[in-house]
């Protein structure tokens, strides 16, 4: 099956930050890649022919930069071992299909994001009337289409686990996304939010460009649900990360992070929810 590509791939976004291009990598196998505004994350230890997997897919047009960046950490003709989803918005799966197109991989999402990935449903249109920065007035042409990658598309297992991540389970975090999930490692407290929460004020065009550090809520011009939105929070701030790697902004770490992070799910509703906005007040 051909797959069927929308502007969510094909509308380049004019919006970079002052870390695209760059890397920060967080212990010895987790790597945060920035395409322009949006991290991408590659999970294995680097080196020429070691297996690794990719959380998202980075920006519009992107997969030539994300294949680029790749080689230079695991090797030439060095595919993933899988592709897995956060979520499916535009700036997390714009460089998918060229992706797919290189790489026979399959793509792991949780169930409530398939339709998005197989042509099936379309995410509300972004809420530029929401209250924020400049990037909010801009969202309104941000790409909300649906993609098809066909029969790459998988279901992450039901029993948490993560398909080539060992030790790894993964979370449901809604609200952001009805299927949004992020994905914990007990065994030393790292954390891949997605876009849950974030670590840069993400509706800010200033703090979006600087990457200036701060935990904050997730996107408000593309979150339709708060309630499910403030749980997930909470539900990530009990397991107590010792380092987050975010869709949006720089790793955070340490007492930092879990300070930051606990007084965000506490003070949810005054941090995160935007005072008005089409999903705050309850329309479509």
């Amino acid at each position: 099956m051909e797959m069927e590509r929308s502007s969510s791939t094909e509308r380049f976004q004019p919006m970079t930050s002052v870390n695209s291009g760059d890397g920060i990598p967080v212990g010895e196998d987790l790597y945060s890649y920035t395409n322009q505004v949006v991290n991408v994350i590659f999970y294995g230890k680097p080196g020429v022919g070691n297996e690794w997997v990719l959380i998202d897919a980075g920006m519009p047009k992107s997969g030539g930069k994300l294949m680029e960046a790749a080689a230079a950490r695991f090797g030439d003709n060095n595919p993933p071992k899988a592709i897995i989803l956060t979520h499916a918005h535009f700036d997390h799966i714009g460089g998918l299909i060229d992706l797919l197109e290189h790489w026979d991989v399959p793509v792991h999402a949780h169930p409530l994001e398939i339709p998005y990935i197989t042509g099936k449903r379309d995410y509300p249109d972004p809420d530029m009337t929401v209250e924020g920065g400049m990037v909010a007035k801009m969202s309104s042409m941000f790409p909300h289409e649906a993609i098809d990658i066909g029969a790459k598309a998988r279901e992450l297992p039901s029993d948490g686990t993560v398909p080539h991540m060992t030790g790894w389970r993964w979370i449901h975090t809604p609200g952001h996304t009805e299927g949004h999930v992020s994905l914990f490692r007990e065994s030393d407290g790292s954390l891949i939010a997605g876009d849950a929460f974030v670590t840069v004020k993400q509706d800010s065009l200033y703090k979006v460009m600087t990457q200036e550090l701060e935990v904050s809520g997730p996107p408000v011009y593309l979150t339709p649900d708060w309630v499910s939105a403030e749980q997930s929070v909470k539900t990530l701030a009990q397991l107590q990360p010792q380092a987050a790697l975010t869709g949006h902004g720089i790793p955070a770490t340490g007492e930092y992070l879990q300070n930051e992070l606990a007084a965000l799910a506490e003070h949810f509703k005054e941090k995160a929810v935007p005072d008005h906005g089409k999903f705050v007040d309850g329309e479509k």
